[in-house]
């Protein structure tokens, strides 16, 4: 890498192993370590984040592509973890607008009064969870979801409509039902974008923290960590304290620390992707969240285009081999069956598919979608042979990552005898800086753009929808003598907005650019060709030879094969 960006990322690490010592490391960048980074980086800390892979590559990559407030907790009662997310889904509509957006969502109701006594049970702490919720106790949760949501609310509150009406609005749903409720909570566009986003906001808050994907933790000796990034090349850091933010890996992080834990006991949840359009056309922006016969909560709802269904919640402990088995689809194809009896349902609709690793703690629940939610942050204290303590980022959800984030923070500059500088509570996100959220905001924010670099209107909005405010760097990257040539198959990117991103983000290997600095590969646009293309110009960018060329493309076609089960074209 010869960019400005690849330049500033190397004189970063190398200031920070030759100053020898550090304030935080942070092992893990996912969206809780990339949150704390950002976080503590903006109150002055001299942070060091690394990933063993690539940002957001592992369970953070696999959500749900929700931002909601966790309705399905209030029958756990876990009413403070509600409080907390509904909170933080309203300010990342406001942190975040260029990637959170509202969802409707619509809940089935096949009964007026059932459930009431088994939710009952499930809230003083029953192993089992309710089945077919009613009418009555959904009307029941609702109105306390849109009391814990009224903090900072920005979307309307719930109704509930009978049949008739509910089945001319969804004519292909099951005809089993009484009524439907709907309720709002949002979606994410791209969580993997918004997690690089929160790394580089953090290195641009604190010129003296650092950030490193594909770097791993080789040894832990007499207080002195030691990484090797994939080119062989070794640093060493002496940090006055470490966060474990690895996830599902934390026990195995723990133990390469020196300090062995049984924190962790994850569970798998898998998503698939379907092309739609007869679906997607009657969903309209909304979110079905159903009961599948199981008792297991599932969704369906539009996303990119396609249809998104899932998810399973199995247990599970090996993230570096978690994929979608053939049973899973089958059970997610037979939920929307049984949701949809109009419409069909088919392995040949698969565009794509995911899965990830939970990091929940270690429980014996019998049902896992009992497990908690909440997140804790326990501390092992140092000892003689390890000066520094370890604070490992246990559960957790997306959605409540700044919560989270401020919370760990705070015990961290405690730690350090700091005080808190900022607060994150209405800070931007990265593309979310300067956003316009009002249709006249957006029309000048436009013109203006237009005005500066003249590729046309409808690009730049387009721009802007996919990448924020930063949508005109890439604008005036194209105009500036790069091109506005369009992938062969996927038109709706071209080769200078990939030039862009090879030079500005951080990319390591071809699968980084169409798996997750861009939406290729998940919304099934990617082409053969067009990775031909992508890996060409990388080889440019980057310096790859004809090999490595050749390894980037095979590589990558590999994993979109056997792990997201897409078929490029």
């Amino acid at each position: 890498m010869t960019s400005a960006v690849a330049t500033d990322r190397a004189g970063r690490i190398a200031a920070v192993a030759k100053a020898d010592a550090i304030d935080v490391v942070i092992l893990g960048a996912g969206i809780n370590g990339a949150g704390l980074f950002r976080d503590l980086s903006a109150q002055g800390v001299d942070c060091l984040i690394i990933d063993k892979g690539d940002f957001a590559s592992g369970t953070s990559a696999a959500p749900s592509r929700l931002i909601h407030g966790g309705l399905k907790y209030l029958e756990t009662g876990e009413f403070g973890l509600v409080a907390q997310s509904t909170l933080e889904r309203n300010l990342l509509l406001k942190n975040a607008p260029h990637c959170v957006s509202p969802l409707p969502t619509i809940i089935p109701i096949f009964s007026w009064t059932k459930g009431i006594w088994a939710a009952v049970r499930t809230l003083f702490g029953s192993t089992s969870a309710p089945r077919s919720r009613g009418a009555i106790l959904i009307k029941i949760g609702l109105s306390i979801y849109d009391y814990y949501g009224s903090r900072n609310r920005v979307m309307p509150r719930h109704k509930l409509v009978g049949r008739s009406r509910a089945l001319r609005d969804l004519p292909a749903l099951t005809k089993s039902i009484v009524a439907t409720g709907t309720y709002y909570d949002a979606k994410i566009s791209h969580p993997e974008r918004l997690v690089l986003e929160l790394v580089t906001d953090g290195l641009e808050a604190n010129p003296r923290s650092a950030a490193a994907n594909y770097t791993k933790l080789v040894s832990s000796s007499d207080g002195v960590l030691t990484f090797q990034a994939e080119s062989g090349a070794e640093f060493s850091i002496r940090p006055t304290l470490v966060v474990n933010a690895a996830g599902p890996w934390i026990d195995h992080v723990n133990s390469l620390l020196g300090a062995p834990s049984k924190m962790i006991g994850g569970t798998k949840g898998s998503h698939i992707l379907l092309k739609h359009d007869e679906l997607v056309r009657s969903l309209a922006g909304r979110m079905i969240y159903f009961e599948a016969d199981d008792g297991r909560i599932c969704l369906v709802y539009g996303y990119l285009g396609l249809a998104l269904v899932g998810s399973t919640d199995i247990p599970a402990d090996s993230p570096d081999r978690v994929q979608c088995d053939p049973q899973e689809i089958d059970y997610l194809l037979e939920s929307v069956r049984g949701l949809l009896p109009g419409m069909a349902f088919d392995h040949d609709q698969i565009v794509y598919a995911y899965s990830g690793i939970r990091p929940l703690p270690a429980s014996n629940a019998s049902v896992p979608g009992l497990i908690s939610r909440d997140h804790s942050a326990p501390v092992a204290e140092p000892n003689p042979s390890r000066p520094f303590p370890i604070i490992s980022l246990i559960g957790g959800k997306w959605t409540t990552f700044r919560g989270f984030a401020e919370e760990v923070a705070d015990s961290v500059l405690k730690h350090l005898a700091r005080s808190r500088r900022v607060t994150t509570r209405s800070m931007p996100i990265g593309g979310g800086k300067g956003f316009p959220t009002t249709p006249e905001a957006r029309a000048s924010w436009l013109n203006n753009a237009n005005a500066a670099c003249d590729i046309g209107r409808e690009r730049i909005d387009q721009l802007l929808s996919r990448y924020g405010t930063t949508g005109l760097k890439i604008a005036l990257h194209r105009s500036c003598g790069n091109g506005e040539d369009r992938l062969a198959d996927s038109t709706d990117y071209s080769l200078s907005e990939i030039d862009y991103i090879l030079r500005n983000e951080y990319v390591e290997h071809l699968s980084d650019v169409v798996m997750r600095r861009t939406t290729l590969a998940i919304t099934g646009s990617l082409s053969i060709g067009d990775l031909n293309q992508i890996a060409a110009l990388a080889g440019k960018v980057l310096g790859w030879n004809a090999l490595r060329i050749s390894e980037e493309i095979d590589a990558a076609c590999k994993q979109l094969n056997d792990r997201n089960l897409m078929r490029l074209r």
